[in-house]
């Protein structure tokens, strides 16, 4: 009788851990592959990302946050949220300017530098990419911060809210790359 109760009582365990496993998993934390070039430097291609899932509807979604979002029902994208609803963004002489006030992007400093001068991202307004004068309701405008080599927003346009699947919060393979996403 006492090795079926220790077997069941580590079948039980087993089956929480499980469990447990697959609920951080499907709704809260998922270990994400960034595949490509197009979030460099910030985000190097085959590096291991944590993705935060919790959270992830307009209240809880920032400017500057880089977020995963289905671009497709076989693929997703990760890109810097630059827009929210109702902003209007556009850029001239390699300088953001939303709502009319210019904003720094630090995270672009190190190819700018390499850059001696050449923009790295080339000059547009909302209008001329979208036809309209603000980012949409429920709508986020998202940029690759590798601007000259990036599908993003100013190709597909404006990315839904319901369409991201979480924020990146932390890269922890490579282990000399460890570090929290900015």
């Amino acid at each position: 009788m006492g090795k079926a109760k220790e077997l069941f009582s580590w079948v039980k365990a087993i089956a929480i851990a499980i469990i447990l496993a697959f609920v951080i998993r499907t709704y809260i934390f998922a270990p994400i592959v960034v595949d490509g070039e197009s979030m460099m430097p910030t985000l190097l291609d085959r590096e291991r990302i944590i993705l935060n899932k919790f959270g992830t509807d307009i209240e809880n979604i920032d400017r500057f946050d880089v977020v995963v979002f289905h671009a497709t029902e076989e693929r997703d994208y990760i890109k810097r949220v630059i827009g929210l609803p109702g902003d209007h963004i556009e850029y001239k002489e390699d300088t953001l300017y939303i709502n009319g006030k210019a904003y720094e992007e630090p995270y672009l400093d190190e190819y700018k530098a390499e850059l001696g001068g050449e923009l790295l991202t080339e000059n547009f307004t909302l209008e001329e990419i979208t036809g309209g004068t603000t980012v949409p309701e429920g709508k986020l405008f998202l940029m690759g911060d590798n601007r000259r080599n990036s599908l993003d927003s100013r190709e597909i346009g404006t990315v839904s809210v319901d369409e991201i699947v979480g924020k990146a919060n932390f890269v922890y393979w490579p282990v000399d790359e460890i570090k929290f996403v900015k």
